[in-house]
């Protein structure tokens, strides 16, 4: 009995100095913060964010020159778009992690903006810090940008004019393209906006309010201007025709694969075979050629005029196929051909097993434009540029004559195929020239945006005054809301409003101006009742 009590109470002693020991549930390499400390690095991440991009905001805003690092070391970009320049950065700030995710679904949904909703909530996020200094509950913050955010929203509703109720294709068109010069003001695309501005609204009224932007195909051609850039109401692929092969095919049933040609090959180049003979080797390549002619007789068993491929096709399915009279087109992208199904209706395939099942793209013309066909297609068809060159021939040199009609028609050295009375009639395609490929690439970034936004507009044709007079409009009403709200969710509210202002703030930092004095004429225009005034009236 005393030797089971002994030891009853040694193993309470064991376990009591067990519970008091530190238990670490968390890895070794885990670091956790707590409390006030964790506050303000979310605080500080958050806050440094906006600051990094807040110098891109705006018409006058500067661009960054990003450098990579690791496998594509020493690779140059150019842009002033906040999401590109948030995906490049390497960060290990939760808070900041939040930011730049926010930023990619704003790309994602709208296609622009992904700067200005960066630093509005890194300029909340600095008041808030302000607040909690104050002793306010980040539960009493949250309540009073509730408030905030409703009174905002209101206001922006009814200040907007809805082109829906009072339905004018003139004035709808007029916006647009007043939309695409703001989105357009702030980009590489700056000087150029007005012939962008054409090029992207009637890129986005041919898809007849679908909004479906994949219709609208970018390619970029280096070499040229930027105002040498078109639109082509056709789908254009950057790939050429096999050798031997028709460039030309009217009333094209086409296959879209995505299957390598080579599946069953052995590659006999770097590999180790064990054979009598030379012969034996002869006859191994003859197995591997009829292995490929099975497959390229499966495929023409589909009936198709025209054969795309996103992987290689290789020397003897091409001429198979130009002895068929097939147009193979090889190595197209991806996106390339994802495109190419949705605008022709066919659908990507990788066997071919059941022709049956297949369903074929379809257009009423392919041919391959090279830079001669290209200047012969133009010829004919944008006659108005033909008689304004003849005009102008008759007052000037014909070398000059030859610059001028060259320089409206010329695409470069590359060969293209154009795909003409596709079964998605909207389908068209955006060439964009440049310099650089740095020029390029900040281009098809400027332009997306704009196409993003103006199918956005279409789709919900709602217009509201920019250059500050919407972030001014909102600060207002959240201001007001303050004024009448009691208790601590006021001050919450006023951070809010104050946050707005910082946006107008900081694009007349960006262009050189006294935001301070901007800012105060524009809430003295606002409190008049004057909503539509922004930086640009003043």
């Amino acid at each position: 009995m005393f030797i089971h009590a002994h030891v009853t109470i040694q193993v309470e002693l064991k376990l009591l100095q067990v519970s008091l020991n530190p238990i670490r549930i968390l890895k070794n390499e885990a670091e956790e913060e707590k409390a006030e400390v964790a506050r303000m690095s979310s605080f500080i991440g958050a806050i440094a964010i906006g600051d990094l991009v807040k110098s891109t905001l705006g018409p006058k805003g500067m661009d960054k020159i990003l450098v990579s690092s690791g496998r594509n070391a020493g690779q140059v970009e150019v842009t002033n778009d906040g999401a590109t320049i948030l995906k490049s950065i390497g960060i290990d700030n939760p808070a900041a992690k939040i930011l730049v995710d926010m930023s990619k679904v704003q790309d994602d949904e709208v296609g622009d903006g992904t700067t200005s909703v960066t630093v509005l909530a890194a300029e909340l996020l600095r008041e808030a810090e302000k607040l909690i200094e104050q002793k306010l509950h980040p539960q009493t913050i949250i309540a009073g940008w509730r408030l905030s955010v409703e009174a905002a929203k209101q206001a922006l509703a009814e200040a907007s004019f809805d082109h829906e109720k009072n339905f004018n294709k003139a004035a709808l068109r007029a916006d647009l393209e007043n939309i695409a010069r703001t989105t357009l003001s702030s980009k590489i695309l700056s000087n150029h906006k007005e012939h962008f501005t054409k090029l992207a609204v009637d890129a986005v009224l041919r898809l007849k309010g679908s909004g479906n932007l994949k219709a609208i195909q970018i390619i970029k051609i280096s070499g040229g201007v930027l105002e040498e850039s078109f639109l082509d109401e056709g789908f254009l692929l950057n790939k050429k025709v096999g050798l031997h092969q028709p460039k030309r095919i009217e009333n094209a049933n086409i296959l879209i694969a995505n299957t390598p040609m080579d599946t069953d090959k052995i590659k006999v180049f770097g590999s180790t075979i064990k054979v009598d003979s030379m012969a034996k080797i002869a006859e191994l390549e003859v197995a591997e050629k009829e292995k490929m002619k099975d497959k390229v007789n499966k495929i023409l068993a589909h009936k198709c005029n025209v054969f795309i491929n996103r992987q290689l096709i290789y020397n003897y399915p091409e001429q198979l196929f130009a002895d068929a009279g097939v147009m193979a087109i090889e190595h197209a992208d991806f996106d390339g051909i994802e495109r190419l199904a949705l605008v022709t209706g066919g659908e990507i395939v990788s066997t071919f097993d059941t022709p049956e099942k297949v369903k074929l793209g379809h257009c009423k013309l392919i041919e391959q434009v090279n830079k001669n066909k290209h200047i012969f297609t133009h010829f004919l068809v944008n006659y108005t540029v033909c008689i304004k060159a003849l005009e102008f021939s008759f007052t000037t040199s014909l070398s000059h004559f030859l610059f001028f009609f060259f320089n409206q028609v010329l695409i470069g050295d590359e060969c293209l195929i154009r795909f003409s009375g596709v079964e998605l009639g909207s389908a068209c395609t955006i060439v964009i020239r440049g310099a650089t490929q740095q020029v390029i690439d900040e281009a098809e970034r400027s332009l997306h945006d704009a196409l993003c936004v103006l199918a956005a507009t279409v789709k919900e044709p709602k217009i509201i005054y920019g250059g500050g007079a919407s972030e001014m409009l909102m600060a207002e009403a959240v201001s007001r809301v303050a004024a009448r709200t009691p208790g601590k969710e006021a001050a919450a509210a006023e951070a809010f409003a104050i946050a707005l202002r910082r946006l107008p703030s900081a694009v007349a930092d960006n262009a050189g101006y006294d935001s301070a004095d901007l800012i105060s004429r524009l809430r003295a225009s606002h409190a008049q009742g004057e909503t539509t005034m922004g930086l640009g009236k003043l």
